[in-house]
């Protein structure tokens, strides 16, 4: 790991590396299922602070393991994430949480910049990872460009953003909550969600995603 880690902005700059689907921290393989009920290792509190928009007080939790390459993840970003914003997560009905699962380093980096441009602001985070899945072609032909370009929307210069992607304190994080999510919560792609605790797979179209929420809006 250490190895990686001085090459790491290298790599940054390099060709792109044409990873898609392969984990980037290639955990070991998963222990048997614990007994321990999902929704329960779902909300155990993660190495990095959950980024999470909506009231503490909805009735549906979303929790979306999501990779800033993965071309579906774009996709549920830019199609069907705004409307379940204005429609449940702005009138109180979702608490939406954003984990990262990277599905390489360049997806490493871009979420290590979301969170550094944010500084603790999850309105800002979802602003700067919405960019990010804008410029997904971008993100992986020019990466450093791209970082450079969406950091300083946020105020931050060409050295700021790479002290952000090469800090071994937050990549340490990111490993260890996508290790949990491997080995705990079996996300093995992405997107994976988590509505209530129970697992989704793959992508959903809004139409989809609203079926599930309305038997859990029923009183």
């Amino acid at each position: 790991m250490l190895g990686v880690r001085r090459a790491f902005w290298g790599v940054l700059v390099s060709t792109a590396l044409g990873l898609s689907g392969v984990l980037l921290f290639s955990p070991s393989s998963p222990a048997a299922a614990a007994e321990n009920d999902t929704a329960t290792l779902v909300a155990k509190p993660v190495a990095l602070p959950d980024m999470v928009l909506g009231a503490a007080t909805a009735p549906i939790t979303i929790v979306e393991y999501s990779s800033l390459t993965c071309p579906h993840c774009a996709a549920f970003a830019e199609n069907v994430f705004p409307m379940l914003q204005s429609k449940y997560i702005d009138t109180g009905k979702v608490r939406f949480v954003s984990r990262e699962f990277p599905l390489d380093f360049k997806a490493a980096a871009g979420s290590m910049l979301a969170r550094c441009a944010a500084n603790g602001d999850a309105s800002k985070f979802f602003e700067a990872t919405t960019m990010l899945f804008k410029q997904q072609q971008e993100l992986v032909n020019q990466t450093t460009a791209t970082l450079t370009a969406i950091g300083a929307k946020f105020g931050m210069n060409q050295p700021a953003v790479e002290a952000c992607v090469k800090d071994d304190a937050s990549l340490d994080k990111l490993q260890a909550d996508q290790n949990f999510a491997y080995k705990e919560l079996k996300v093995g792609a992405t997107p994976t969600f988590f509505i209530n605790g129970e697992q989704f797979k793959g992508a959903m179209s809004f139409e989809e995603l609203e079926a599930k929420l309305a038997p859990l809006l029923k009183h």
